[in-house]
């Protein structure tokens, strides 16, 4: 199962790609596997030399006991030390952030595709549309032609 952070890519631009664990407690981990996480709006941050992850959203697993289940918890971030400080100094250098990318499972394991992204302009996002809805339309016109052709 894969949950990919759409936002990431509309408000970002993406330069360097990693993956880390996460650190899940109980029912957490059955929700994950179902789908049940929302990765908008959520980011990385070092604190007290060790990674967070701060604003993702996993939903309550329906058969389990959800008493004291919080949704938009911090939770921890597997990595090792010199990753976590090489990230720290790329982040304090320049102006980047570290933004999920994806969730996603692996034979048993919850990872975590992360990326150090540059946030975006408005006339960035404008253009990135722009460009996507021309892409949309000659795929639209390329598509057609080939019915055309068919027919005949």
């Amino acid at each position: 199962m894969k949950i990919p952070n759409r936002k990431a890519t509309f408000d970002y631009v993406l330069q360097d790609h990693f993956e880390a664990g996460i650190n899940l407690v109980g029912a957490e981990v059955k929700a994950v596997r179902l789908g049940h996480a929302d990765l908008s709006g959520s980011f990385v941050r070092i604190i007290n030399g060790q990674a967070q992850l701060v604003n993702a959203k996993i939903y309550p697993y329906a058969f389990a006991r959800s008493d004291t289940f919080q949704e938009t918890r911090t939770r921890k971030l597997l990595l090792h030390k010199k990753e976590i400080i090489s990230l720290k100094s790329k982040m304090d250098g320049s102006n980047l952030t570290i933004v999920p990318v994806s969730l996603y499972t692996t034979h048993s394991l919850i990872k975590v595709e992360l990326a150090l992204a540059k946030s975006k302009k408005k006339f960035d996002k404008k253009e990135s549309i722009k460009n996507r809805d021309i892409d949309r339309d000659t795929e639209r016109e390329i598509r057609n032609k080939t019915t055309r052709i068919e027919r005949q």
